[in-house]
């Protein structure tokens, strides 16, 4: 043997460098295994004894190797095996429903809350066609929605965004569902899993709930009319009844002014006194009357009312307003409920204007486009706040918003151009609850 011995650790760096796996998995005695290998590399044919070894060693070696790598395969299929067992039985314990069917719409998973939903055991439902469980008005176009979803290269969406999705179920009922799918693709195959939800007590409660908004739609619309019932009798009683009283008592006076001899200046300063005060009385009621009711709106139509009011509040207010009333032969056409709705809601507008706006200018447009009446006020105030229609003092703006849904129109407030508020109002010719006026 040469006294260099840098060859010998050469060869055995070598041959450790050769199985470092197996000497990772098997320890010291492959690494045993190992060195005796190199040595007999080293030595080569002048110890047979040693070469026998080294090829023992490498037997060895491949076998343990062979050994450790298939019980890292049990190991990892056992793991394999228990992770699909946990996943299942999530799955399996899941609230929702949970399908999975493959490329032919067969179902190949069915949870036990599928189970309850559709009423059928997991054994009938494998291998069944997911049609099985579509109503009959939705198996034709069910194939073409699944084919485009997996075109679409989405992996998971709602389904059913806008209109309710229907179930049929094992007797044959239907049952309204939310539901969501994904798609994933295994090899050549590609599976689709639908999680569902049954939905029928929240329809329930929605459909009370609509009902229920309906019935305090009706009836608010049905206090406003008798509010504007007596509140037409009201103005009709102090424009006829006190109205004429009042014109008798100026007569009166006129008649006794006329009487009493001249001269008398008591009485004739007393007699101007109550005839100013009578003068005031009844421009008092007719201003009145007309708040109550305008007898104009009854008498000569929504125009010639707007115009007036428009008139009359820009004569208390001192604001400028310009009014563009067109389209007066259809207008005049309004049902009363709309006439009235329309009136009120421009009186509640100026209203506002005068009241918290501080405009200067407000403009009036009115008239037909498409069928509808169209009106907007606006001014160039201080506009109103984000909030401002949340604030549970707000009880004029949002009266005006349900009558009009009422009738079948709809209101809209937002900001003007000129910096103020912009009421913009569409509502029908004639209500769909009421025959023309």
């Amino acid at each position: 043997m040469n006294g260099d011995k840098r060859p010998l650790l050469t060869s055995v760096k070598r041959s450790l460098f050769r199985h470092p796996a197996t000497i990772a998995a098997g320890g010291a005695s492959l690494g045993a295994l190992a060195v005796v290998n190199a040595l007999a590399m080293y030595r080569g044919m002048e110890s047979p004894w040693l070469l026998g070894a080294a090829i023992v060693s490498d037997v060895v070696a491949v076998g343990l190797g062979a050994l450790i790598a298939a019980r890292e395969v049990m190991v990892a299929d056992s793991r394999i095996e228990a992770s699909e067992a946990r996943l299942a039985a999530i799955v399996d314990s899941a609230m929702d429903a949970i399908v999975t069917v493959d490329d032919r719409q067969q179902i190949v998973h069915f949870n036990r809350a599928a189970e309850q939903l559709f009423g059928c055991s997991r054994s009938e439902a494998l291998g069944a066609d997911l049609e099985r469980f579509l109503p009959q008005r939705y198996r034709a176009a069910h194939k073409g929605h699944i084919e485009k979803f997996g075109r679409t290269g989405t992996t998971s969406r709602r389904m059913g965004d806008i209109t309710t999705l229907w179930a049929l179920r094992a007797d044959g009922t239907e049952i309204p569902i939310e539901a969501s799918i994904s798609h994933a693709t295994e090899g050549t195959s590609r599976y689709f899993t639908v999680i569902l939800r049954d939905i029928t007590k929240r329809k329930e409660y929605e459909e009370a709930l609509q009902q229920s908004r309906q019935e305090l739609r009706d009836l608010s619309a049905r206090v406003l009319e008798a509010r504007e019932e007596e509140k037409a009798r009201l103005a009709r009683e102090l424009h006829d009844e006190l109205g004429q009283m009042l014109t008798a008592l100026k007569m009166d006076l006129s008649e006794m002014r006329r009487t009493v001899p001249a001269g008398n200046a008591p009485f004739e300063a007393h007699a101007e006194e109550m005839n100013t005060l009578l003068d005031k009385t009844v421009s008092a009621t007719r201003r009145i009357s007309a708040d109550l009711r305008p007898l104009m709106l009854d008498d000569l139509g929504l125009p010639d009312a707007a115009g007036w009011l428009v008139a009359e509040f820009a004569k208390r207010s001192s604001i400028e307003c310009d009014v563009r009333i067109s389209d007066e032969e259809a207008l005049q056409g309004a049902s009363k409920s709309v006439a009235t709705a329309l009136y009120r809601a421009l009186q509640e507008s100026l209203t506002n204007i005068a009241r918290h706006a501080g405009a200067k200018h407000a403009w009036i447009v009115m008239g037909v486009r498409d069928g509808a009446i169209h009106l907007e006020v606006e001014d160039d105030g201080r506009g109103m706040a984000t909030g401002d229609l949340a604030k549970p003092t707000s009880l004029g703006l949002k009266g005006m918003r349900e009558r009009f849904s009422y009738i079948g129109g709809a209101l809209d407030i937002s900001a003007a151009p000129r910096g103020g508020t912009r009421l913009r109002i569409r509502a029908p010719v004639q209500s769909a609850r009421e025959e023309p006026a």
